[in-house]
């Protein structure tokens, strides 16, 4: 799964995604400037609980649906027909998780009809009473008829996953004007139980069948094979789909809606066509393969760098509205959330490639091969997150993927500030807690230490034979282990000991001496992490010294809270990279002298080496900091000329001197490249020169530019810059919402608010929440009469709004407006005190007296206004926001 959470209240919202809207990371939501950031804390759980993996007591062999729908009271009806074995011991009970269900019968299925048999329900657990005590050796099926209630259960949820429900109708009334109807299911992490009976839990596998009823002009998804259509009198159709291979019945899934399939391939080893299938609201259809267009690519890269053949029979992919995470990895029919819908133009800024390659991966890691347990999750998604970094390095190249990397590490020491905890962990509080920035972020760093350790050959033939060791199967962290060790002959328990099963990452002091009696630098490496929360970590890396532009390598292992290491050099030093791969996870203080930066970027073997030294250039500037900013603008990765035009715009004397090549670059390969060529152009003193530059951007097929161009324009001329924004508005394009709302959010005034006030409904759940955030961007900088007007709708979001994220947002706007007015009347409380300090006229203090109090009573009705939705409130991922 590809979660998107963020951290927006003391990093309670993670980013990620199993993708997002981020991963995390990658793909954050922006921080609101209003919200109010509570202290960060170490989390360090005492281990007093104990998650064991779930007891076999009988083994679900094979699954049997037949389902059907009252979309009007959004219940499903079903026929489940599963087949067991005791797994060792005798029984003659079977108990079954099934959530909110009204059960119409159990029997026993026999060669001659049906017994019932007796159970007890209590809502969740089916408890069955069989007609004997079955051996290991005996198969017998259930039959029950029941009805699935999902909207009946009580709200739950996690950051990650935001309801746990289980099946989704979306729309079924067909009430919400430019919605499809639709019907989808999310299993993970133990929803299935939500719409069939089963044994719930990831150490679980089963084959299935099921037969989906439905209109007879609805399309359906399930897993594996969809062997035929039937079509009834009744002007229904039931649809067959046949999964042959076993996987954990939380991958099991359906979508029903109104999709158009737009239909690729994969060709394998033998020559088998295996069916690559896209399925899109009929808005986006055209736009399928430039979506998923790189999908049979992936699986061929996977299957090759793996050593295993992608092992399915199909692989699919679906768009569905109104998801509860960003995507999930069910088994040969992977779900998306609505934010992979995506024009030409939208993918010219971003694509959503990491996501897409995340779930793919999953079929290896997570539906090939299962954590047996959510405590193992890693197993799953720290595989699923480095297959980002492996499908980046292999398609767009080293620099493209260490930049996604360092991003993702980030995402990790964000959390890290206020949670510090085993990556393997059995003594999570809720298994809803391992979807966390350790378990994607931190577990995809680690793996790709292994990588670096272990060495390529033996990093790929490890993770083969981990999968061939374990398919089909379920694994906990020391069957990966233990296939490393297969393959290398090492010992490998201080490695997974150190970063799977210990919490927290080393965080070092670096220094140097150059030692001119010994012709040698001594490099001196300090672990200054709390031990009582983290180890003293082995190290294994290597120190590059760089003399006359050359380099020589040193292979050292730091193991020591304090070492010194003395590294020969006959020609002498310019300059050290320690860590000189860049693969280290850990947060480093690095006391190299300023004067080598310029050469570490110049001479660095890697991307980090430049972003490290360009990094630091700009927040200590010296004389080398102009001439590597100027040099950077012709970086040969992207990111790093976006970089170095953003860090430029501090210094108008180099965009002066520069001029030349930032024109060059409005015609950048890169969109973001060209938007930030044009932003700085815009913010030059020589901004009206370029208007023609920026009367040209606003026609880019690229929305970012064109957002750059408004801006460029609004800052040569404001009023024609928003006439011509309001003219955009009426293209009726609803894409260009977004970069409307951020240019009204920064220079908008009165007359922009009936601009966010009527587009609040016209755009998707990840659109919303950056446009709420504009939208109260835009308030800030307005009278109260307009403040007023929008407070209603901020209220209206705030209270009512869909997923929680977007609810949040209105939260997150309405404290943005209250720190507005708590400044403003700080402001205003000091000129009072000045001014009556110097004897100031009596009508400037009455004006002054006025001002202050309007400000803290408009604070104070926002304040109370917040109390009141805080008082009413009943989402559990808010409250907690909160405190409470």
């Amino acid at each position: 799964m590809r979660t998107y959470t963020y951290f927006l209240l003391a990093g309670m919202l993670i980013a990620s995604g199993c993708s997002t809207p981020r991963e995390v990371a990658d793909d954050e939501l922006p921080l609101d400037e209003g919200v109010i950031l509570l202290d960060p804390i170490e989390v360090v759980p005492e281990k007093t609980v104990y998650n064991a993996s779930e007891r076999k007591v009988n083994d679900l062999l094979h699954t049997r649906l037949d389902v059907r729908f009252d979309w009007q009271k959004q219940h499903l009806l079903g026929q489940a027909t599963l087949q067991f074995k005791p797994y060792f011991y005798p029984t003659n009970r079977l108990l079954l998780d099934a959530k909110g269900f009204d059960i119409h019968r159990v029997a026993l299925v026999t060669d001659t009809g049906y017994i019932d048999l007796d159970y007890t329900y209590d809502n969740r657990v089916l408890d069955i009473t069989l007609d004997k005590k079955y051996s290991r050796i005996e198969k017998y099926q259930v039959f029950i008829d029941y009805k699935a209630k999902p909207n009946d259960l009580p709200i739950g949820g996690s950051n990650a996953i935001t309801s746990d429900k289980g099946l989704y109708f979306i729309n079924p009334d067909s009430s919400e004007v430019g919605k499809p109807t639709q019907l989808w299911t999310q299993g993970e992490t133990e929803s299935s139980s939500c719409w069939f009976p089963t044994i719930d839990s990831p150490n679980e596998r089963m084959t299935q069948e099921l037969f989906i009823t439905t209109h007879k002009d609805f399309v359906t998804l399930s897993n594996g094979e969809h062997v035929y259509s039937n079509f009834n009198a009744d002007g229904t159709k039931t649809d067959y789909w046949k999964m042959e291979q076993s996987h954990a019945p939380y991958l099991t899934m359906m979508a029903v809606g109104d999709f158009v399939v737009a239909h690729d391939k994969w060709v394998n080893s033998k020559g088998v066509e295996i069916p690559v299938n896209y399925y899109m609201e009929r808005e986006y259809a055209d736009f399928a393969y430039r979506i998923f267009g790189n999908t049979p690519e992936m699986i061929g890269f996977f299957s090759e760098v793996l050593g295993y053949e992608y092992p399915w029979n199909k692989y699919s992919q679906i768009i569905v509205r109104d998801y509860v995470s960003g995507a999930m990895e069910n088994t040969t029919a992977v779900i998306h959330g609505e934010f992979l819908n995506a024009t030409d133009r939208q993918l010219l800024d971003y694509d959503n490639e990491d996501v897409i390659s995340h779930e793919l991966f999953h079929h290896w890691f997570g539906d090939l091969v299962t954590c047996e347990s959510w405590a193992n999750l890693p197993l799953n998604e720290s595989f699923a997150t480095y297959g980002e970094y492996l499908w980046n390095e292999h398609k767009y190249g080293k620099d493209d993927a260490d930049w996604h990397s360092y991003e993702s590490l980030l995402g990790y020491f964000s959390e890290a500030d206020f949670k510090r905890v085993d990556l393997i962990r059995y003594d999570y509080r809720d298994k809803e807690d391992m979807f966390d920035a350790h378990s994607y972020n931190k577990g995809g760093r680690i793996l790709h230490m292994l990588r670096n350790i272990v060495g390529d050959e033996a990093f790929f033939e490890g993770m083969k034979t981990y999968l061939i060791n374990n398919q089909y199967r379920d694994a906990e962290i020391h069957n990966l282990r233990l296939a490393f060790e297969q393959v290398t002959g090492m010992d490998l328990n201080w490695f997974f000991n150190q970063w799977f099963l210990s919490a927290g990452h080393p965080e070092v002091l670096i220094s140097y001496n150059w030692n001119e009696a010994e012709g040698a630098m001594e490099v001196t490496i300090e672990q200054t992490q709390q031990t009582h929360i983290s180890p003293i970590f082995r190290i294994p890396l290597t120190i590059d010294v760089y003399s006359g532009g050359k380099s020589t390598s040193h292979e050292v292992i730091v193991e020591e809270q304090v070492q010194t290491f003395s590294l020969p050099s006959t020609s002498g030093a310019d300059w050290v990279s320690v860590d000189a791969a860049k693969y280290m996870l850990w947060e480093k203080e690095d006391l190299k002298p300023s004067s080598w930066y310029a050469l570490q970027y110049r001479e660095g073997k890697n991307l980090m080496d430049r972003f490290e030294a360009l990094d630091f250039l700009l927040d200590n500037p010296q004389g080398e900091t102009g001439a590597i900013i100027q040099e950077a603008l012709n970086d040969p990765f992207w990111r790093m000329r976006e970089m170095a035009l953003e860090a430029i715009q501090d210094y108008p004397e180099l965009v002066a001197a520069s001029h030349d090549r930032i024109v060059q670059m409005l015609k950048d390969e890169k969109s973001l490249v060209r938007a930030a060529a044009v932003m700085t152009l815009a913010n030059a003193p020589f901004a009206a020169d370029h208007l023609a530059d920026f009367e040209k951007a606003i026609k880019d097929p690229s929305y970012a530019v064109i957002t750059a161009g408004l801006y460029g324009m609004v800052q040569v001329d404001a009023n024609a810059g928003l006439a011509k924004a309001h003219e955009m508005e009426t293209k009726g394009d609803h894409l260009l919402l977004l970069p409307l709302g951020n240019l009204y959010a920064q220079s908008g005034r009165a007359e922009n608010l009936n601009f966010f006030r009527k587009n609040l409904s016209a755009l998707n759940q990840g659109e919303l929440y950056e446009f709420v955030n504009y939208y109260g961007e835009f308030l800030q900088r307005q009278d109260f009469n307009v403040v007023e007007t929008g407070l209603g709708d901020l209220q209206d979001i705030a209270r009512n709004a869909s997923p929680w994220w977007v609810k949040f947002s209105g939260y997150q706007s309405l404290y943005g407006l209250v720190n507005r007015y708590a400044v403003e009347a700080e402001g205003i409380a000091i000129e009072l005190e000045n001014a009556q300090n110097v004897g100031g006229d009596v009508a400037t203090i009455e004006r002054l007296n006025k001002d202050l109090a309007n400000a803290e009573n408009r604070q104070n009705q926002i304040e109370q206004m917040i109390q009141s939705l805080h008082q009413g409130e009943k989402d559990p991922r808010i409250r907690q926001a909160f405190g409470e």
